[in-house]
C-alpha cells in the first residue's frame, strides 16, 4: 500500500496523517561569517500632522557592528581586520543610508543580521515605511 512521504516527520505516513512541527534544536547557530549590526533611530517631533498630532521624523541613526572575529574585543573603538569600522552614524538620510549600508557588498561576510534597539514597537516602522515608498 502506498504511503506518502511527510517532509515534517521525515518518514512515510498514512494518508490523513496529522503532524506536529518539530521543536527547534537547542543549538546556537555558528557566527563565523555573520556580521551583526545593531542600530537605533533618534527622531524629532516638530512636524505637525494635525493640531494635536506630530510626525516622528528620524534625524540620525547610530550603528554598531561586530563579527565573530571582533565580538570579544574589549575596545569597541578599535577597527576590526575583517568587518572594518565598528561604529557609524548617518545624518543626511538616516533610513536610506542605513539600508544602503546594510546592502553593501561584503566579500568576507555571508550574512548580515540587523538588530534594532526597539524594533517591535518603534525602530522598524521607518524601515517598513521606506520599503512601501520604494515599491
Amino acid at each position: 500500500m502506498f504511503k506518502p512521504y511527510c517532509a515534517n516527520c521525515k518518514r512515510n505516513v498514512e494518508i490523513g496523517h496529522l503532524f506536529y512541527i518539530s521543536p527547534l534544536k537547542n543549538e546556537v547557530p555558528g557566527s563565523d561569517n555573520v556580521l551583526f549590526v545593531f542600530y537605533d533611530f533618534e527622531t524629532t517631533q516638530y512636524t505637525k500632522v494635525t493640531e494635536s498630532a506630530t510626525l516622528l521624523i528620524p534625524n540620525v541613526v547610530c550603528v554598531q557592528e561586530f563579527c565573530a572575529h571582533c565580538e570579544m574585543s574589549a575596545d569597541a573603538e578599535l577597527d576590526c581586520e575583517l568587518c572594518g569600522k565598528k561604529k557609524h552614524t548617518f545624518w543626511e538620510d538616516p533610513v536610506g543610508d542605513l539600508l544602503s549600508y546594510l546592502c553593501e557588498p561584503r566579500p568576507l561576510v555571508s550574512k548580515v543580521v540587523a538588530i534594532a534597539h526597539n524594533a517591535r514597537s518603534f525602530d522598524s516602522q521607518f524601515i517598513l515605511n521606506r520599503a512601501i515608498l520604494m515599491k
